[in-house]
C-alpha cells in the first residue's frame, strides 16, 4: 500500500452546536446549501474533493492556456489513449457537460436508455432529450443486506425484458456505471461487462461506459474476479473498458483532479458529431471547458489513479469507514463500495415514512451532531423511483484521516440511538423533479 506524505495542510474547526442548528435552518434543511466554513468533514461527494499529488500541481504549473492546439490537450489525449485504450476524446468542464455532448448526440425523444442503475445526472440528461431512463440492476442490487461479489452488475434479463415490451429501435444506448453509485457503489464484473457488450450487439445499441470509477471498479475485478486474481489494475481498466463503444467520464473522480472530464470514443463519425455540439456548449475542441492547467493535472491523475498501491489504499479508506460505523451499530450497506459508504436510513429510523425522508433526515441530523455533510440517495434524491433510503457518505481521496472517520462514527452512532426524530418536508422545489435535491428546501414536519 502507497503511503503519503502531506505537503500542505488546511485547517478545519468544529462549529459549536448553536452555529450547527441555525446553519441548516437557514439552508433549508438541505446541505447543499450549507457554506463550507460550517462543514467539518465534507463527505457530501467524492467528485473534485480530493487532494492532488505533488506532480500534478507541477503540471498544472506547466499548463498551455492556448485556446486552440493546447498541448495540454495532447498530454490528456495520449493519458486517455495510453490507460482507458480510447483514440479520440472530446473535452468538457466535467462528467456532466460530458453527459450532455455524448447523450445529446445519441438520445432523441421518445427513445428509452438502459443502465445498470441511472445517477441523478445521467437520468436527468436522458429525460432533458425527451428519452425515458430504465434501470436494469442486478437482483438484490438495493438489498443492504444482501450477499454477491458483484452486485452493481447490469442485469441483461432485465434488459431484454425491457426491449421486448418497447422494441430494440427505441433503444440506441445501453449504458453501464462502474461503480454503480446509486447501487452503494457497488462493483461490477469483467464478465458482465462482456455480456453488456453482447447484449447492446444484439439490439443494435450503442454500448457507453460511466467511468467515473473506473480505476476503483478494477480494483474490486482484481481482488475478486477469479480470471483476473494477480492482474495490473492497469490492464484490468484496459480490458473492462475496451469493451465499450464510448466512455463518458469524469475527472474529478478516478481522474484525481479538482476539475474536468470528456467524452471518449472509438467511432469517427460520432466523435466528429460529439467534437461539433462540444463546441457549442463546452468550449473549443482542445478545451472543452477546461483550463489548460486543468488538462495537464487530469493527464497526470488518470496515470496515477491506475497505480497499484494508490488503489489498494483508496479500497482500504472506505472499508476503514465502513468498519467503523458497524462497530458502532449504524447499519451500512455491506460490503463496501469504492468510493463511499452508505447507511440504511430506513432500519435508522423505522417510523419515518419515505414521504417524510429519512434519508434527508438522517443527513440532518448527521450535520447537527457532528457538522459532517453527506448526501441522500433515496425518496428524495429520485422522487418516484423504487429504491430503499440509502444515505452515502463519499470519502475525497487522499483527504481525511482515522480521526476524521472515528469523529464520523462516533456522530453517527448518536444519531443512530436517538429518538423521537420527526420527519422532513419539502417547502419548495424546482420544475425538474430529477434534481430537486441540489436546491429543493424542507422543514421538519
Amino acid at each position: 500500500m502507497v503511503a503519503y506524505r502531506s505537503s500542505m495542510v488546511e485547517r478545519t474547526d468544529l462549529p459549536s452546536r448553536g452555529r450547527r442548528e441555525r446553519a441548516i435552518e437557514d439552508a433549508g434543511y438541505n446541505v447543499f446549501n450549507l457554506a463550507s466554513r460550517d462543514v467539518y468533514v465534507d463527505l457530501l461527494t467524492d467528485s473534485g474533493t480530493g487532494t492532488m499529488s505533488t506532480d500534478q500541481w507541477a503540471a498544472l504549473l506547466g499548463g498551455d492556456e492556448s485556446y486552440a492546439g493546447s498541448e495540454s490537450f495532447e498530454q490528456l489525449e495520449e493519458s486517455v489513449r495510453d490507460v482507458m485504450g480510447f483514440p479520440r476524446i472530446v473535452p468538457a468542464h466535467q462528467g456532466r457537460g460530458a453527459e450532455n455532448v455524448l447523450y445529446g448526440s445519441l438520445v432523441s425523444e421518445g427513445d428509452v436508455v438502459l443502465n445498470n442503475t441511472h445517477f441523478d445526472t445521467t437520468r436527468a440528461h436522458v429525460a432533458n432529450q425527451g428519452a425515458e431512463p430504465v434501470d436494469c440492476p442486478a437482483p438484490g442490487a438495493f438489498d443492504p443486506d444482501g450477499e454477491g461479489d458483484f452486485r452493481g452488475n447490469f442485469s441483461v434479463d432485465r434488459g431484454y425484458e425491457v426491449v421486448d415490451r418497447v422494441g430494440a429501435d427505441r433503444v440506441p444506448v445501453v449504458i453501464l456505471t462502474i461503480t454503480n453509485n446509486s447501487a452503494a457503489g457497488q462493483p461490477v464484473s469483467v464478465e458482465n461487462t462482456r455480456r453488456v457488450r453482447e447484449f447492446a450487439d444484439r439490439i443494435g445499441a450503442t454500448f457507453v461506459i460511466d467511468a467515473c470509477r473506473f480505476a476503483e471498479n478494477a480494483g474490486f475485478v482484481s481482488a475478486r474476479e477469479g480470471e483476473f486474481e494477480g492482474d495490473p489494475i492497469a490492464d484490468i481498466a484496459r480490458e473492462q473498458l475496451s469493451y465499450a463503444d464510448a466512455l463518458v467520464m469524469s475527472g474529478k473522480k478516478d481522474g484525481l483532479s479538482n476539475a474536468g472530464g470528456f467524452v471518449a470514443l472509438r467511432e469517427e463519425d460520432l466523435h466528429e458529431q460529439c467534437r461539433q455540439r462540444g463546441i457549442l456548449y463546452e468550449g473549443f475542441p482542445t478545451y472543452g471547458g477546461m483550463a489548460g492547467r486543468d488538462m495537464a493535472a487530469l493527464a497526470v491523475g488518470l496515470r496515477e489513479a491506475v497505480e497499484e498501491g494508490y488503489v489498494e489504499g483508496r479500497l482500504e479508506r472506505v472499508r476503514t469507514l465502513g468498519n467503523l460505523l458497524a462497530e458502532r451499530g449504524v447499519p451500512v450497506y455491506t460490503p463496501t463500495g469504492g468510493h463511499a459508504v452508505y447507511v440504511d436510513a430506513g432500519e435508522v429510523f423505522p417510523d419515518i415514512p419515505p414521504e417524510a425522508f429519512p434519508g434527508q433526515t438522517f443527513v440532518c441530523e448527521l450535520y447537527r451532531e457532528g457538522g459532517v455533510r453527506c448526501v441522500e440517495l433515496g425518496s428524495f434524491a429520485f422522487p418516484g423511483a423504487d429504491r430503499p433510503d440509502l444515505v452515502r457518505l463519499a470519502v475525497p481521496r487522499r483527504s481525511y484521516h482515522r480521526e476524521h472517520f472515528e469523529h464520523v462514527a462516533d456522530a453517527a452512532a448518536a444519531v443512530t440511538n436517538r429518538e423521537n426524530v420527526r420527519g422532513l418536508e419539502i417547502v419548495s422545489e424546482p420544475s425538474t423533479p430529477e434534481l430537486r435535491h441540489f436546491t429543493a428546501e424542507l422543514r421538519p414536519r
